[in-house]
């Protein structure tokens, strides 16, 4: 019931999960959670990472703008939170599937959307997520034998979010 993808490649999880989530709200599935787009802004600084929200037409910003020469982790943790509220919101009002952009640092430290994946589980709500491969060892862990590996598909992907419990 916690399917995940893990991509190589800044922005290619992002994408699939993206075209996934319009796909199945265009079929009628109940979405809720949160897709990523990065947006690029100025060629010397990095990119802005915005969390669209699948249940409205909300747009959190997520990351902070450091300076050119930054080496510093950039998520801002205030608008993930925000992020977070709307979808913990929105899941309570019920839902046919989670999906969650990214399991990244904040959730294997126990914080950003963890909390509420692990919500939807108990509810038997299905959660779509992405992992990046450094952080695969973390979130195997958290997820225990829950955890389901996608094939990069999109299709697939869909496919096993239709299909039941």
């Amino acid at each position: 019931m916690l399917g995940y993808i893990a991509l190589e490649g800044r922005g290619n999880a992002d994408q699939v999960i993206r075209d996934a989530a319009h796909i199945l709200q265009a079929d009628g599935l109940r979405i809720v959670g949160a897709v990523q787009v990065n947006v690029d802004h100025d060629p010397r600084l990095k990119c802005h990472m915005d969390l669209h929200i699948l249940s409205g037409d909300g747009i959190i910003r997520i990351s902070q703008d450091l300076g050119a020469l930054s080496k510093g982790c950039r998520l801002d943790p205030d608008g993930l939170e925000r992020a977070v509220g709307l979808v913990a919101a929105a899941l309570d009002a019920g839902a046919d599937l989670l999906i969650v952009n990214k399991f990244g640092k904040q959730e294997l430290d126990g914080r950003g959307f963890r909390p509420l994946i692990g919500e939807a589980l108990l509810r038997g709500i299905k959660v779509l997520t992405s992992v990046n491969p450094g952080n695969l060892p973390g979130f195997l862990e958290f997820a225990g034998d829950l955890a389901h590996p996608l094939p990069e598909d999109k299709d697939d992907i869909i496919r096993w979010c239709k299909s039941p419990n």
